[in-house]
């Protein structure tokens, strides 16, 4: 179960709880569903009990407990427990294996929408060398969502734009009729910077990972091969996935998903055990959360939230790959099996979402 559709859940145990009689409130149209904050358990927390207790007229804890009932009874819900004031923690019953089938099932299409949603979004950007950068990565997050998606810009585009940083725009210039386009594209522009000299990769990158309102540092620190560099981290992320499959192909396994959570495992090198305690729940929840950015990226025109994002599926995947094969004299089990599925289902993230970023995700590095 998706962060989206645990949402969608819990809107209806709110309205299994109104048509009971049990809640007088009107039915939200949408609640939100977050990792649990400090004092909390489980895989995520919501609030909704806190948010309609007013309009209720009842303690939050006592729509929180009329809430608990209906959830616990979901199939997929293992566990609810109400903490603190009101909040719901929810615990999903057979998550990661579920989770990571969804998205070796999608591949770089997880988080896509299924089907076109028949809506049409006119992009127009102002001739800077950011702003169609931007415009030209919302594009495709939108498509990705089901959006029919046209793009122009008020002058005609630089040669380099398309060739180097592999630009694509529909029109340029600004019609009089049947009515002139607004520019509703402007992020803070690149000057006096010229990002071309960095190439595709890593110019797309100094140009989409800032904040639209922060100016973008066009600087060689890009091009860097070191952790300082999330570029790097990212890439290097994604070549490290693609070489664990390649490894465990030559000791004989394959990806199974399965329980890949490596605590209490122990691996015998070279005479000495070694205790693994790498905890995969932070990388699950962010697998899990990658429909979630796709969509606000979408919604806001903001790349720089699915560039931040890939940094942190990285920041969460590198420190477990090293786990992922086996050790020493250690036989491929299925453990292992459910780590390099894990591994996997990270790459494919990595590598859908530099894709929609118009960045290469290299399978060495």
């Amino acid at each position: 179960m998706t962060p989206v559709e645990l949402s969608r859940t819990v809107l209806r145990a709110v309205r299994r709880a109104v048509d009971d009689g049990e809640l007088d409130v009107a039915v939200p149209g949408r609640t939100s569903v977050t990792p649990p904050g400090p004092g909390g358990c489980g895989d995520y927390a919501t609030n909704v009990a806190l948010q309609l207790a007013r309009p209720a007229g009842q303690p939050p804890l006592r729509v929180a407990e009329i809430l608990r009932e209906r959830l616990v009874r979901t199939d997929g819900i293992s566990e609810v427990v109400v903490t603190g004031p009101g909040f719901l923690n929810i615990s999903l019953r057979g998550t990661e294996t579920a989770l990571v089938r969804e998205i070796l099932r999608c591949g770089h299409r997880y988080g896509h929408a299924d089907r076109p949603t028949g809506r049409l979004v006119q992009l127009h950007a102002p001739h800077e060398v950011r702003a169609v950068v931007v415009m030209d990565a919302v594009a495709r997050i939108l498509r990705s969502q089901g959006a029919l998606v046209r793009t122009s810009c008020a002058g005609r585009p630089e040669p380099e734009w398309a060739d180097i940083l592999g630009v694509d725009i529909d029109a340029y210039g600004t019609p009089d009729a049947p009515a002139p386009l607004d520019v509703n594209v402007r992020p803070v522009p690149a000057a006096p910077g010229d990002p071309t000299p960095l190439g595709r990769d890593a110019a797309r990158w100094a140009l989409l990972h800032p904040a639209l309102h922060d100016r973008p540092r066009i600087t060689a620190d890009h091009l860097v091969q070191r952790e300082s560099n999330p570029l790097f981290r990212v890439r290097y992320a994604h070549a490290r996935t693609q070489a664990l499959t390649r490894n465990a192909a030559d000791l004989g396994f394959h990806a199974e998903p399965g329980d890949a959570d490596l605590r209490g495992t122990q691996a015998a090198v070279q005479e000495t055990v070694v205790q693994d305690t790498h905890d995969t729940t932070a990388l699950r929840r962010t697998l899990a959360d990658h429909p979630r950015i796709l969509q606000a990226a979408a919604a806001h025109h903001a790349p720089d939230r699915l560039a931040r994002h890939l940094v942190t599926v990285a920041d969460a995947v590198l420190p477990f790959l090293a786990a992922v094969l086996p050790r020493g004299a250690e036989k491929p089990s299925a453990a292992h099996r459910a780590r390099l599925a894990l591994a996997e289902a990270a790459g494919a993230v990595l590598a859908g979402g530099l894709s929609l970023l118009g960045i290469d995700a290299p399978e060495h590095l």
